[in-house]
């Protein structure tokens, strides 16, 4: 056997064998950052990835969701439902995310956020979305199975647009925040803030939305 022959074939397996373990490495790196319970992106992969997302030029729309009731689910049904119904949120936000070529995560707790396209010609974007929306919403919504009975399910979600100039995810984020809570407090569905609003309208406190838990206002569940 030639030198080289006999180097290709002990450096062959050789090879292979690193390829494999990189192959794992990298699943497991990227399970890492994945929300354990809905399998979607932690809240710092996900701004990571959407923030790319909106580097791209294009227009964008973030959206904010959060489970209407859902400390009740807890206290009435136990936190295993309550699991049940985080787990069965993420995998149906997740799948409308890659359907509308976005980036889903879970920010925490019973609250979500959606980086996705916003797409049409002048005058038909706002509709196009809505549509969107409302097909998001019949999928969140639906009935989640569970022992002893089905799990209703109710969102709201706040909806910020981004169409060009410096993208800043945190102003996004609040935005999409407060328009979130503008639909929560009005019984959920959706809301999108106009595309002359930019920017956040509500004070930060403690460094969150004035309102939200952890501030001095009442808490909204």
């Amino acid at each position: 056997m030639s030198e080289l022959t006999f180097a290709t074939a002990t450096g062959l397996p050789l090879l292979v064998g690193w390829s494999v373990h990189a192959l794992r490495l990298t699943r497991r790196v990227e399970a890492a950052r994945r929300d354990p319970l809905s399998g979607l992106w932690t809240r710092d992969a996900f701004e990571e990835r959407a923030r790319k997302s909106l580097s791209k030029g294009r227009q964008r729309a973030v959206l904010v969701l959060d489970l209407n009731g859902f400390k009740q689910v807890n206290d009435t049904r136990g936190h295993a439902a309550g699991d049940a119904v985080i787990r069965a949120t993420g995998m149906r936000l997740g799948a409308w995310a890659v359907e509308h070529h976005g980036v889903a995560g879970r920010l925490g707790g019973d609250e979500f956020a959606v980086v996705t396209d916003v797409c049409g010609e002048a005058g038909t974007v706002t509709e196009n979305l809505s549509a969107k929306l409302c097909d998001l919403l019949c999928s969140l919504e639906r009935p989640v199975p569970y022992p002893g009975g089905d799990i209703d399910v109710h969102v709201s979600i706040g909806v910020a647009r981004y169409w060009r100039g410096p993208a800043d995810l945190s102003a996004l984020l609040r935005l999409a925040d407060e328009r979130m809570y503008r639909t929560k407090r009005e019984g959920g569905g959706f809301s999108i803030a106009p595309r002359h609003e930019q920017t956040p309208a509500l004070p930060t406190v403690h460094g969150r939305r004035f309102g939200r838990p952890g501030t001095s206002a009442r808490e909204v569940a």
